[in-house]
């Protein structure tokens, strides 16, 4: 039984591994301009295919996606809240 466990616990290692490499990757990547305001576009697209989904599943899948995507657009890599930051510290505010 206490072999399960460590298995068990490699496995959600692994995971958490992958994860975190993947978050480094894309914080080392270069950001591309109007990144933010493609990917606000894309969230809301499924937002608004999700008000058309007949299926509850349908609708929570896209809802969910596009959460995400306007959350990333908001706060991700050069998303909207650090661009309102640095105009706010460049008018001197």
């Amino acid at each position: 039984m206490n072999a399960s466990r460590t298995d068990l616990d490699t496995v959600k290692d692994k995971g958490l591994t992958l994860i975190q490499s993947l978050r480094k990757k894309d914080a080392e990547r270069p950001d591309f301009p109007g990144e933010h305001l493609i990917v606000l576009a894309v969230g809301t697209l499924f937002l608004l295919g999700a008000q058309r989904s007949r299926s509850m599943l349908g609708r929570s899948l896209m809802a969910g996606i596009g959460a995400a995507l306007v959350g990333r657009a908001a706060s991700g890599r050069g998303g909207i809240a650090r661009i309102g930051t640095a105009l706010r510290h460049r008018s001197g505010r």
